[in-house]
């Protein structure tokens, strides 16, 4: 029998315009987050996916994490296409938007902090034809203050894995977590 329970956030104010993301930055993927994610790529019902471009942040976790997704990608004989990283600031996100949407790929994938991420998602829909329902991201983007961050359904469709092994998505204006399933003989 499987067990599912469902979390959903409430959309918060703009006051902090885009936030910090904490002064460590994301937390360090776990075994259970990328086994999620994978899954996740693995099984999505809408698309086959075969070539991804993964992006992420500069800092150490989400670089650690962008490969160990890109290894596992390539071992189960997926292709990435290109590895494009961002700083959490920058006088323009047009390089990175565009480096990012090149291919196209079947997928994105994401290990980033929020501020940078926001920020690069705005130009992401503004500048290309990125399709957040074709993006997933790792636990570090798993923040009820997104949606509301990146503005009128800028990640509309996005979804990713959490640490622990469940998944989360975004709809609209809400972020909705959902515990991984459990198995009970």
């Amino acid at each position: 029998m499987n067990t599912a329970s469902t979390h959903r956030s409430p959309p918060t104010g703009a006051s902090d315009p885009v936030g910090t993301g904490g002064p460590e930055g994301p937390r360090p993927h776990t075994d259970a987050e990328l086994a999620s994610l994978m899954a996740l790529l693995l099984r999505d019902p809408d698309a086959r996916v075969e070539t991804v471009t993964v992006g992420r942040s500069r800092d150490a976790a989400s670089r650690a994490s962008a490969d160990a997704f890109a290894d596992a990608w390539q071992a189960q004989g997926g292709t990435v296409l290109a590895v494009v990283d961002w700083p959490e600031t920058a006088a323009s996100w047009l390089r990175p938007a565009t480096r990012l949407t090149a291919g196209p790929p079947d997928a994105w994938v994401v290990a980033a902090a929020l501020p940078g991420f926001v920020r690069l998602a705005r130009r992401l829909r503004h500048s290309t034809g990125w399709d957040p329902a074709r993006t997933y991201a790792f636990a570090s983007l798993q923040d009820s203050r997104l949606p509301t961050l990146a503005g009128p359904d800028t990640v509309h469709g996005l979804r990713g894995a959490t640490a622990a092994g469940g998944t989360w998505d975004v709809r609209h204006r809400w972020a909705t977590s959902y515990e991984a399933a459990v198995s009970v003989s």
